[in-house]
């Protein structure tokens, strides 16, 4: 009769109905009164969501105190129900050490085992690893279990140095114990470089199988999958290595964790199109749908998929500027999954692209109330204060998320960005320079001795280019420009190194330029600028998108994003504008004029903005190009003599009144020249020429009318002498002119021509 209704209740428990096994299960219960039925039983009850239920079972029985399995079952219900000290009262504090198993360890046994020959205390040391060994596996387990829910307890209450302890020590028992390591990884408990080092600690070669050849494969194929899980700045040839075995020698190319894991890391690279094409990959279900029903299908892709995928396919629309689909998916998701915090997150991000930023904020909130421990909601909670220019709210946030996730170095990033915006030189350094450390693994006290840091065999480990690229930025604006140049050149090597997107540092290299030119290395910061727009022709994204705003694109094609809240049509003319200035310093003035012209043409059809304001700068540097123009062209032409041939007249050795304003205007380009050189090299902008020209504008358009009213002045004198000396003296000029002779007319025609000409983009500018 007991096998009987064991049979029953495993059959009816294996179906779901929960109510069928627990009635059948109490009745072997009461026939057996056993401690493994009992445990049975209360499984069943935690199964079925009756915590209560199965402590009172556990506790009537007195099984707590008896069994691993049971202690850890009871403690499971105490978290369940939120009851965080009774759970740490029944788990208690400590964690068994004893049972800890470390790859060193393993080694060592296999050496002795290796041996013929064994003294007598390596043979005592082999027999007590025998006889733990030969320790009850499932008890083990439990163990490991207990170490996982100490902590998360741990976590609950803000303790994360004991969450992150506690999660280690469940790992380093039970290498199999997968809840621990990855609340290890999603959390970012560790830095990457900490993460590796982690990994490589472990003993995967206690994971037993049928023979030894299988042992070592199951041991093999565990590092591997763990090796997927880790972060996307450390090692990537390690991380390529795994995913590529697991996707061609194991086959799991369209497993969604081996997707989300080469998304990740395209993601990282800044190669968005791409990396929305895997996540999009595995939130596509149509092939296995068999609804005939369209919208039916529609819904359900984007339904019944592991949490963390959402997360990075929200980013990825984002940065295509897919507002569409995240208005779809926006909605798809509140309809049927309500109550999971990805839902709130997809409102969010939508309601961000599209500069509601109230909006966003609020459902950022929600989203970090459901789950405390998202870090892409504490992000995009803080991101909206950046968003608006609330720089102190923003690192309020931002410091929030660095405490909760301790491994991370995107909290540290962001806060020295904020400082940076904030003119906290000293604080952005040292912000910065714990990102740079943390996601790379440079020991801390190495990093604020920038001038060697970071050494290229560092940067080949991995890292992100855009904490060099902002700490660069940083060495610019205390004028270390010798630094910065070495700091966006490695930013550039390593963004190589780790094939990334190459329009996504187009900024880095704009930075580059500009620190170029303020040295005086006017060739190489041409080729920079160049090179800039080359790669702006080629069509490529031109860096990250910025905080507002989005082009409405659909989710296959990379819309226009931006850089440090200029559109892409506001960085490109701002190249075109710095290239203007440096053929300016290098003495090509035709070739400055049209450089500056096609500025004044990309920054004048974006449709208004920072991109649009900056038209008017390039406007006037366009004006003071055609103006030297206009002299040197002056300086090379022929003049008139006064017996009426045509000669060419030295500069110097020029008499006439016209030549005077000539002279005297000159001069004033000079040293309005100089002036606008040094007040142009005080300022630049971190992606872009626009910041430094916005506030020179005002000083240049004095400048600017002080010159052009000379110009008019020295015009009309010109002109009024002419004409008194034709009507003076017509018939006998008239008499003796020359048959190919020019007439002082024509001469001075040509002149206010050209003065017109100088003078003409002020005029339709204002």
């Amino acid at each position: 009769m007991e096998n009987f209704l064991r049979t029953w209740r495993q059959q009816a428990r294996v179906r779901g109905q929960y109510d069928a096994a627990i009635f059948i299960g109490d009745k072997v219960l009461a026939l057996t009164n056993s401690d493994e039925d009992a445990l049975w039983l209360a499984e069943v009850h935690f199964s079925n969501s009756n915590y209560t239920r199965a402590l009172a079972l556990l506790s009537r029985q007195d099984l707590i105190s008896r069994s691993t399995a049971c202690r850890y079952l009871a403690a499971h219900c105490y978290i369940k129900q939120g009851q965080y000290e009774q759970a740490l009262s029944v788990l208690g504090d400590q964690n068994p050490a004893h049972l800890f198993r470390s790859n060193n360890s393993r080694r060592k046994l296999q050496h002795l085992n290796g041996h013929s020959r064994i003294t007598l205390r390596n043979a005592k040391n082999a027999s007590r690893t025998d006889e733990r060994d030969r320790e009850d596996a499932g008890n083990i387990r439990y163990e490991a279990g207990m170490c996982y829910l100490r902590g998360l307890c741990f976590a609950k209450q803000n303790a994360f140095d004991r969450a992150r302890d506690c999660y280690k020590d469940a790992v380093r028992i039970d290498v199999q114990c997968f809840e621990a390591f990855d609340q290890l990884m999603k959390n970012s408990l560790m830095s990457p470089a900490e993460e590796l080092e982690f990994l490589e600690s472990l003993d995967f070669d206690s994971i037993t199988g049928a023979d030894v050849p299988v042992s070592q494969e199951a041991a093999h194929f565990t590092k591997m999958l763990y090796t997927t899980r880790l972060s996307k700045y450390s090692s990537p040839a390690v991380l390529t290595d795994a995913t590529e075995t697991l996707s061609t020698h194991y086959k799991l190319a369209e497993n969604p964790d081996i997707l989300l894991s080469r998304a990740e890391a395209l993601y990282t690279q800044c190669r968005f199109a791409e990396a929305l094409e895997l996540t999009s990959s595995i939130l596509s279900t149509s092939r296995f749908s068999i609804s005939s029903n369209q919208a039916s299908s529609s819904v359900q892709n984007h339904l019944g998929h592991p949490p963390a995928v959402y997360p990075l396919h929200l980013a990825c629309l984002y940065e295509t500027g897919a507002t569409n689909s995240l208005f779809l998916l926006s909605h798809t998701l509140a309809d049927h999954s309500p109550e999971e915090s990805y839902t709130y997150l997809a409102i969010g991000v939508y309601y961000l692209s599209v500069s509601k930023i109230a909006e966003a904020r609020r459902y950022f909130s929600k989203a970090s109330l459901l789950d405390p421990h998202s870090a892409p909601a504490w992000i995009g909670f803080a991101h909206t204060f950046a968003a608006e220019g609330e720089h102190d709210q923003a690192i309020a946030a931002y410091s929030t998320a660095a405490r909760l996730f301790q491994g991370s170095h995107l909290p540290q990033l962001f806060l020295g960005m904020q400082h940076l915006a904030l003119n906290n030189m000293s604080l952005a350094q040292e912000y910065l320079c714990a990102a740079y450390a943390m996601s790379t693994g440079t020991a801390a006290g190495t990093v604020p001795s920038l001038p060697s840091l970071p050494s290229s065999e560092l940067s080949l480990l991995g890292g992100d280019p855009l904490v060099l690229n902002e700490l660069g930025v940083v060495l610019y604006h205390q004028n270390h420009l010798e630094g910065a140049v070495d700091l966006f050149r490695q930013s550039l090597v390593l963004a190589t190194s780790l094939q990334c997107e190459p329009g996504a540092w187009v900024a880095t290299r704009s930075n580059l330029g500009h620190a170029l030119r303020r040295l005086g290395r006017y060739p190489e910061a041409l080729d920079e600028f160049d090179e800039c727009l080359r790669i702006g022709a080629g069509g490529a994204s031109l860096g990250y998108s910025p905080f507002l705003g989005g082009s409405g694109g659909n989710a296959s094609g990379v819309a226009s994003s931006g850089v440090s809240g200029y559109e892409e049509r506001g960085l490109i003319g701002s190249l075109y504008t710095a290239r203007g200035l440096v053929l300016l310093e290098l003495d090509r003035t035709l070739d400055a004029v049209t450089t500056l012209h096609e500025a004044v043409r990309v920054l004048g059809a974006s449709g208004g903005g920072d991109a649009a304001g900056g038209a008017g700068v390039a406007g006037t540097l366009l004006s003071r190009a055609l103006e030297i123009w206009a002299l040197e062209a002056h300086e090379s032409g022929s003049v008139i003599s006064e017996d009426g041939t045509r000669s060419a007249v030295p500069r110097s050795s020029a008499r006439s009144s016209r030549e005077k304003g000539k002279g005297r205007v000159a001069r004033r380009r000079i040293a309005a020249d100089d002036s606008y050189n040094q007040e142009w090299t005080d300022e630049v902008a971190q992606g872009g020429v626009q910041t430094g020209l916005t506030d020179f504008a005002t000083s240049a358009n004095t400048m600017d009318e002080t010159i052009e009213m000379e110009l008019d002045n020295d015009a009309e004198r010109l002109l009024r002498d002419s004409v008194d000396r034709v009507r003076g003296g017509q018939r006998a000029r008239h008499a003796q002119r020359l048959p190919h002779a020019s007439s002082p007319e024509s001469e001075i025609q040509l002149t206010r021509s050209r003065g017109a000409k100088a003078v003409r983009p002020h005029q339709t500018r204002s």
